[in-house]
């Protein structure tokens, strides 16, 4: 069924209909037909629609949401896309009163309210899966608060910090996706419909009332804007990919810990492979598949810009395809959240201490407590290390000696601040990789969640 063909003498060619014609659509039913329900109470609100007719119309869209909702509303071949599938389907319940349902409106603001009331729901749902993502890493930082291991850079051990530290980094991130969702959910609070194909109309519609009943804050104040923009959608797929990069950096760091180099994390069996041809293979398939597929979530990102990049006011059909981008970065971080949050909570870390060596900036901090300058008690560190290293010796075989050598203003009791354990409870900054840092944090993240 098409809405347009009044003045067309022949039917679509197969060839234009197969090219034309997508299913992604077919998931806003529940939009379209609740954004339906409001737009038909507002016509006998104006007196645009009688008001028996408009409780017959009520009552057939009361049906089809029953039945999007139990996922037995039936779409068919003939249906061009989900508004006409709906408005087939009302008229199948009412008649010709059916045919009524689209006065005052344009599939092109009818396309940017599911969208937008899709998002709505989509963006609360992914809010919910990064806070059970939040607080299942909150529950692994809080059992290792006291677990020393090094911290990286350059992929190289640098400092001693509770395991429970770097953990935590990664729900600081995973708050500042749930923000972003957030963020984006009060821009969109503004309703399209009413702005009709793109200048509005000469009937008299409250797009107001329409707005309240959907549960939107304001009503948009340009017609062209609201039905030719597509930044919101832009902007979500741009919170999902970010949300995707963060759970990757995560994922790859998952892999290698689980590697027999690393040897810090061991996942459940119900979440694991094997290998076709290696039996003792115990494979991270979930970490590496999520982080392989951040990059289709920045594909989806890099397709929506692009798509809007070269389009005139208003509607284009280039913005058909939105939802196929939409739709494929949110699935992506819909199950990447689902699938990375329960492997972690079969995890299992049993990591080795860190090297002595993630002790060096310690013996600096300790001649610059004493007066030296930063700069030269790094130079008196790194004189010890080389020379141990000349030597085969690691750091903590230091002597009072060795540091008497690198530098006289060392005191004999500095070769015990080569403890990696120690070198964790000392640590005092605000937000450092200390013990009592990971509970501070996890006191405040548990507020804020």
């Amino acid at each position: 069924m098409t809405l347009w063909g009044g003045r067309f003498e022949s039917d679509p060619d197969r060839i234009l209909w197969d090219y034309t014609v997508t299913p992604e659509d077919h998931r806003l039913v529940v939009d379209d037909i609740r954004g339906s329900l409001a737009h038909v109470a507002m016509l006998g609100d104006v007196g645009l629609i009688p008001l028996g007719e408009v409780g017959q119309l009520r009552d057939a869209l009361e049906v089809l949401l029953a039945e999007a909702e139990a996922g037995t509303f039936e779409f068919l071949d003939s249906d061009e896309d989900v508004h006409s599938a709906v408005e087939r389907r009302v008229i199948e319940l009412t008649g010709d009163i059916g045919r009524k349902l689209h006065t005052a409106r344009s599939r092109n603001d009818q396309i940017a309210l599911d969208v937008r009331l899709y998002m709505r729901r989509a963006g609360e749902e992914r809010r919910r899966q990064l806070t059970l993502f939040a607080e299942t890493m909150i529950g692994l930082a809080a059992e290792h608060a006291e677990t020393v291991v090094p911290a990286y850079t350059h992929l190289q051990q640098a400092q001693a910090v509770p395991l429970g530290h770097h953990l935590l980094a990664y729900v600081w991130m995973a708050l500042r996706d749930r923000s972003r969702f957030e963020d984006l959910a009060d821009r969109l609070g503004v309703s399209p419909l009413g702005a009709g194909a793109g200048g509005g109309s000469s009937l008299g519609i409250e797009p107001g009332s329409t707005a309240r009943a959907l549960g939107f804050d304001v009503v948009f104040a340009n017609s062209m804007d609201a039905v030719g923009s597509r930044d919101l959608v832009a902007e979500h797929i741009w919170c999902v990919t970010q949300a995707m990069v963060n759970l990757s950096r995560l994922a790859e760091e998952l892999v290698l810990w689980s590697t027999t180099e690393f040897g810090w994390v061991t996942f459940g069996d119900e979440f694991t492979t094997g290998s076709s041809a290696l039996p003792q293979k115990k494979n991270p398939d979930i970490a590496e598949l999520a982080r392989g597929r951040a990059a289709g979530a920045i594909g989806s990102l890099t397709a929506m810009l692009t798509l809007q990049k070269g389009l005139p006011l208003t509607y284009n059909r280039d913005l058909q395809d939105d939802k196929t981008h939409l739709f494929a970065a949110d699935d992506l971080l819909a199950g990447t959240l689902t699938a990375l949050t329960a492997m972690l909570g079969s995890a299992t870390f049993d990591p080795p201490a860190p090297s002595p060596w993630v002790t060096a900036l310690d013996l600096a901090e300790a001649l610059v407590e004493r007066g030296v300058p930063f700069r030269e008690a790094h130079h008196a560190v790194g004189r010890l290390v080389s020379s141990l290293l000349a030597e085969g010796r690691g750091l903590d075989e230091a002597t009072e000696q060795d540091l008497s050598a690198a530098d006289a203003r060392f005191e004999p009791s500095d070769v015990e601040l080569v403890d990696v354990v120690g070198s964790v409870r000392r640590r005092v900054s605000e937000g450092g990789g200390s013990t009592a840092s990971v509970h501070r944090q996890i006191e405040a993240l548990r507020r804020l969640l």
